[in-house]
């Protein structure tokens, strides 16, 4: 994945530094061995199996086979290329294991600026379902999407002075999930204490709302990831969101590999070239419990780096420092990623593209033509992401089975899949690099959303819509992006109602042209039609460029 970046400057030359965290101290190592079963623990620290979740996580690997004289050469040549074993622990065929739990976690939730201030929002962490809304004095509530009632979801629902309104029989909730109103109550009874909802707790950091998923734990907000970049003085940034048809997991690959981003988004902008594909460096300097972080670069300008960071739940960044040859002033650049599985097989991702120095050709462009450049970026990706996410469930193997990684293009994919094998027991599911748990829990299959008129119905995401381009498809750049953000579903809807009225004045031109007998007049009234017709081409293609899916030239009929 890779996307147009408007900050960064051409006339630069680059010094980096990043100071590293503290590793944390490993927490727990487990045997491995051939089968498929549970590794049992070292007997240096007692733990219940039930403690650590395991659940179905195996390693699936058979013991290596004999080589014999030819293949030992080969075996040779491909450790030279491969990634292999990270660690001594790995080395020796024993697998470290951290104490996790996927609920003691903040999950991105939504661009603060794009959450709707008339409806509630409906959206999903992993198989959990939440609604989240904007209350009469504007602060944030979050409940599980569930009516006590008879369990229609919230999200279908309305709002009401401020509070949340179920609208299959009634109900509203506001504050910590309280029912204050239910119509079909008699005038003398009181509302049941349990008619309430489940709540969850929501704070807004840097834009970004993320919501603590632990009932048992109390939210921890040291955990909320912070960005040291985002809150430098001078900073901007260009941020999108998009639902994605594959698992969080593969949807991560695909954001640290800057091997694919020459070949699979050639000519995207001028920062892809495919002529530009070449081994890369990495460099990795930490590894923790909550992830993993490095340098990378090209081999032929080792100079150049990026430092890539990875943490806990699932925020990716990518930076660079890079000073001013002129001035020699240091300006801050980000590529920030947030994901959140939202069930099996999809996710939802934050993209966040910043700088304290923004370069001026962008200044040119408005923020749609980047948003919907980031849609060309993920249609791009996205038969390629479906189908890994398609074999992995398939196949029921760890990655290791079936990846081959290099090292001068896959480090970073490999040390994310060996951190899922760490934590992978903490999750729902996982698919690391020795290790599985496959899903307990059925996927969810969606329900078509409430709503008659689509035009009206799919100008927010609560609200639902019917027709092509309103459908609720993961396949639809409408449905994965613009449903999601106020800038380019205010755009789209622009462009329509001019294309309406350029439309309704182009044929009176016409129509007068027809009636009128001077030649004069005739000329000027058909040119007057023809330029108003050219601005309803450029209307139409403007809403068909934030609508519509970008198709390989190779694939188009």
């Amino acid at each position: 994945m890779a996307l147009f970046h408007p900050f960064f400057s051409h006339s630069t030359s680059l010094q980096l530094h990043q100071t590293p965290k503290q590793s944390q101290p490993l927490k727990l190592l487990l045997s491995l061995s051939p089968p498929i079963h549970l590794r049992p623990f070292i007997p240096s620290r007692k733990i219940s199996l039930s403690s650590i979740k395991c659940g179905a996580v195996a390693d699936t690997k058979p013991p290596p086979l004999p080589l014999d004289g030819d293949q030992a050469p080969a075996a040779e040549e491909d450790h030279k290329v491969l990634v292999g074993p990270t660690s001594e622990a790995e080395r020796r065929g024993e697998r470290v294991v951290a104490d996790y739990d996927w609920t003691e976690e903040w999950y991105p939730l939504y661009l603060t600026q794009d959450i709707p201030d008339d409806a509630p929002l409906g959206l999903t962490v992993f198989d959990r379902q939440l609604v989240l809304y904007r209350d009469g004095n504007g602060e944030l509530q979050c409940y599980q999407d569930r009516c006590p009632h008879r369990l229609a979801k919230l999200s279908e629902g309305q709002l009401i002075d401020g509070r949340l309104e179920c609208l299959y029989h009634g109900w509203q909730f506001e504050g910590q999930g309280k029912c204050v109103k239910i119509p079909q109550l008699p005038a003398d009874a009181k509302i049941p204490k349990s008619a309430c909802v489940k709540t969850y707790e929501v704070k807004d950091s840097q834009g970004v709302v993320w919501v603590w998923m632990s009932h048992k734990t109390p939210p921890n907000p040291a955990k909320i990831p912070w960005f040291e970049n985002f809150a430098r003085p001078g900073f901007q940034d260009t941020s999108t969101t998009h639902e994605l048809p594959y698992d969080h997991s593969i949807l991560l690959e695909n954001l640290m590999d800057p091997a694919h981003v020459p070949i699979s988004h050639d000519r995207t902008d001028w920062s892809a070239k495919r002529e530009d594909a070449q081994p890369l460096f990495f460099e990795v300097t930490e590894r923790t419990d909550r992830g993993f972080a490095g340098w990378w670069g090209k081999t032929t300008d080792p100079s150049v780096k990026s430092f890539l960071r990875f943490e806990a739940s699932c925020s990716l960044q990518n930076n660079r420092e890079i000073v001013d040859e002129k001035t020699g002033e240091k300006h801050y650049f980000s590529g920030l990623f947030l994901c959140r599985p939202t069930g099996q097989g999809k996710s939802m991702l934050i993209v966040r593209f910043g700088g304290t120095k923004r370069s001026p050709i962008a200044k040119l462009f408005p923020k749609w033509y980047f948003h919907q450049n980031a849609g060309k970026v993920f249609e791009q990706d996205m038969g390629f992401l479906s189908s890994q996410n398609e074999i992995l469930m398939k196949e029921k193997v760890p990655t290791k089975e079936l990846y081959l990684n290099l090292k001068s293009s896959d480090t970073w994919v490999a040390e994310y899949r060996k951190w899922m094998d760490k934590v992978g027991h903490g999750m729902p599911y996982h698919f690391g690099h020795s290790t599985i748990s496959l899903p307990k829990e059925p996927a969810v299959v969606e329900h078509a959303p409430a709503g008659l008129v689509a035009g009206v119905s799919a100008s927010l995401p609560a609200k639902g819509g019917i027709g092509s381009m309103h459908a609720p498809n993961l396949a639809n750049r409408y449905f994965r992006h613009v449903v999601h953000c106020k800038i380019c579903r205010d755009v789209v809807k622009a462009f329509q109602a001019w294309q309406k009225a350029l439309t309704a004045v182009a044929v009176a031109f016409a129509a007068l042209a027809i009636l009128v007998s001077g030649r004069q007049w005739k000329a000027t009234l058909l040119v007057s039609a023809a330029i108003t017709s050219a601005g309803v081409y450029a209307c139409s293609y403007a809403v068909a460029l934030n609508t519509t899916n970008f198709i390989r030239t190779h694939r188009r009929l």
